[in-house]
């Protein structure tokens, strides 16, 4: 970690930046995305989950390209941001969206299986006795969901930190602003004589994703002895 040059940390910095407000402005609605999908019936609804789930399975430059289409600074609605100053494309906070737009279905699907696993009995129990539906909410499902919910925010952060497709489609690469790892790698790739600086970024991404995975199933399998010791 020592041998690492300015521009290296710049992008780890750029890298774990983006990925983490990629996580504070997803987590919240990929709860009540994953919540509603759990819980809730209506017509349309394998609609609604296509449409969530897309973009787990479309090439990443296709969200990407409907981004610039739709916040670039001429997009539909990227102009009337840009009137007000807020300027998206090409910039880190646009990295932050795309990544959102990418990480989003990963913890969405975490909390929607977490919830469904959640014991509708209890939920019924503590309605009949009078709690409200946000009590019940708050007290008994996101408690007994928070291990599917933690590891979700795990994989939306990891997705993050790998994203590449939608985020050079969207912001491009530049140095300082969108150039996260996997697109300084990438940016490497096509210099001379990069192996060693590529191995290092490499390594990096590895030793952050692998933390973050240790830490979610570490959380897991301490969650399930806990309940095992409880007699639940």
């Amino acid at each position: 970690m020592t041998g690492l040059s300015y521009d290296e940390w710049q992008v780890i910095y750029l890298s774990c930046k983006i990925a983490l407000f990629s996580l504070i402005i997803t987590i919240i609605p990929a709860i009540l995305v994953g919540y509603w999908l759990a819980r809730c019936q209506f017509f349309g609804k394998s609609l609604v989950e296509t449409l969530v789930f897309l973009p787990l399975v479309l090439p990443p430059v296709i969200p990407g390209y409907l981004l610039l289409l739709g916040f670039g600074n001429q997009g539909i609605f990227g102009r009337y941001l840009s009137a007000l100053g807020i300027e998206l494309a090409f910039d880190w906070k646009g990295a932050v969206l795309a990544s959102s737009v990418m990480g989003f279905p990963l913890m969405v699907q975490s909390v929607r299986l977490a919830i469904e696993l959640v014991d509708r009995r209890l939920e019924i129990a503590a309605m009949t006795l009078g709690s409200s539906r946000i009590k019940v909410f708050f007290g008994i499902t996101l408690p007994l969901a928070k291990t599917g919910i933690l590891i979700g925010a795990m994989l939306a952060f990891c997705r993050s930190l790998g994203e590449f497709g939608a985020t050079i489609t969207f912001v491009g690469n530049i140095a300082g602003q969108t150039r996260t790892l996997p697109l300084a790698i990438y940016s490497l790739l096509q210099q001379p004589n990069s192996d060693d600086k590529i191995l290092r970024l490499m390594m990096i991404s590895i030793a952050v994703a692998f933390v973050a995975m240790w830490i979610a199933q570490w959380y897991n399998r301490t969650q399930k002895h806990r309940l095992i010791n409880d007699g639940l």
